[in-house]
């Protein structure tokens, strides 16, 4: 049974896996047991009744008829779910908790339909078909809910991934810890941690769990017969997060774009943002229970490949791209408290979109056995200007320019590239080439579209042109 304090840190940590809120009662009524089917269907969770969707606590009034309503409707699911309904005196005013287990008999059905918790959401499944290879192959139980019972929870937390957590999630860390992984559902009935609290919390959980890991390569080539760089991040998740972001990021090219006074854009091989899409997607649906396979990511002179054990559940192969099942929905619920992770169903989307918004191929995706994203490196012609004006130099000027043009051209060139801004005037003075030599190679590079003047004619400069 929930407290006050417990609800009221629930409350301030928004809707997530284990949480709904309800203003009141819903006028359709089984809008209750829908969500109440989607949190037995997973790990459990609260339904509290009297909180706004802007995580305030308005209270509710619920009388017999209502709660009588609330029971009957619950007990339209299939098979029978016991849940507890109490209210809860919260700062003078009543919430109403919806207590629901999660569920010993899955899949649970209501209407006939199958909903699943999924983030801060229930995932509506549309056959029992699919339900039922869903949970044949997570065994029925999901591998972050199984009890970690040499988890010391007073010994093994890290306290500055635990602090993290906390602030991220809006939290207060005054809250005593057992409460809060209880609230969480992080604790089993026999008040044993879950993998979820270890592997998410734990100092160094590879200890245990030594495929929980992200494994980071960088080869030379565009094969996997020279590697460069190995790199394995171990530790809670989040940092392993971070780490293998920071490790990709050393690995890429950036070119810097500077127009006019306003900060510089940088423009990455591949963009970024696609790959805190792809790591936490690996780490949210990695397949857990397959001990000799690790979360990759092989990084070549093309193309950055990321891999996590584990295809596509057969309830998200239908609609992929569209449609999300977490392998690990306790560890999901925790990154989606702390709103690392996006809209339910996003990431999919969000990388394509990405990669089309920076002009290069849409990832690839290959579901068999693991599942593995393909991102394209920028080829050189399309990201760095120095590139094509070389192609441009050796394509054309040999042809149409004498040797003295040429050698001016490609002077002129790398001082505007290494001093972008460069007056006419400091262009004479550096390359020791006559006035009207620097105003044609300057013309000519205009008229071609390699460089062009900014600013005011007393104060402006060239720039080489993107």
């Amino acid at each position: 049974m929930l407290s006050a304090s417990q609800i009221l840190e629930l409350v301030k940590g928004g809707e997530g896996y284990n949480v709904d809120f309800k203003r009141s009662v819903p006028s359709k009524v089984k809008e209750l047991s829908d969500e109440v089917a989607g949190f037995a269907n997973a790990a459990g969770g609260y339904v509290l009744i009297g909180v706004d969707n802007n995580n305030q606590i308005v209270g509710a009034e619920i009388d017999n008829n209502k709660r009588s309503a609330i029971q009957d409707t619950i007990g339209e699911i299939s098979p029978a779910l016991k849940c507890e309904i109490y209210p809860v005196d919260v700062e003078d005013k009543t919430v109403w908790v919806v207590d629901v287990p999660s569920g010993k008999d899955k899949p649970y059905i209501t209407g006939g339909v199958i909903y699943v918790r999924e983030g801060a959401n229930c995932q509506k499944l549309r056959s029992a078909e699919e339900i039922r290879a869903f949970f044949a192959e997570c065994a029925k139980i999901f591998y972050d809910g199984i009890p970690c019972r040499w988890f010391d929870i007073d010994k093994d937390i890290e306290p500055n991934n635990f602090r993290t957590f906390m602030e991220m999630a809006n939290l207060s860390d005054t809250f005593p810890i057992r409460r809060l992984l209880e609230s969480l559902e992080l604790l089993t009935e026999e008040c044993f941690a879950k993998n979820a609290t270890a592997l998410f919390f734990g100092r160094e959980p590879e200890r245990k769990f030594p495929h929980a890991v992200i494994r980071c390569l960088r080869f030379k080539g565009l094969d996997k017969v020279h590697i460069i760089d190995d790199k394995t991040f171990g530790g809670p998740l989040y940092q392993q997060y971070l780490n293998a972001l920071s490790w990709i990021e050393s690995k890429l090219e950036v070119e810097y774009i500077i127009k006019g006074t306003g900060p510089r854009q940088e423009i990455w091989e591949i963009p970024l943002d696609v790959f805190k899409e792809s790591i936490m997607n690996a780490i949210c649906h990695r397949d857990l229970y397959e001990e000799g396979g690790t979360i990759m990511v092989e990084v070549y002179d093309d193309r950055v490949e990321i891999s996590n054990p584990g295809g596509l559940l057969p309830v998200v192969a239908a609609e992929f791209g569209h449609k999300s099942m977490s392998r690990n929905p306790l560890i999901f619920g925790l990154f989606t408290r702390m709103q690392v992770v996006e809209k339910v169903g996003s990431g999919i989307p969000r990388m394509r979109r990405l990669m089309k918004e920076a002009g290069l191929p849409e990832p690839k995706f290959d579901t068999q056995g693991f599942f593995t994203v393909t991102f394209m490196k920028r080829s050189k012609h399309q990201s760095t200007n120095s590139d094509r004006l070389n192609d441009t130099l050796n394509d054309t000027l040999n042809d149409t320019l004498n040797d003295t043009l040429n050698d001016t051209l490609k002077i002129v060139l790398d001082y505007i590239k290494s001093s972008p801004g460069i007056t006419a005037n400091t262009l004479i003075e550096k390359s020791n080439k006559s006035v009207s030599t620097i105003r044609r190679s300057v013309k000519y590079l205009i008229e071609t579209g390699l460089i062009e003047y900014r600013g005011s004619k007393k104060t402006g400069g060239y720039f080489l042109k993107r």
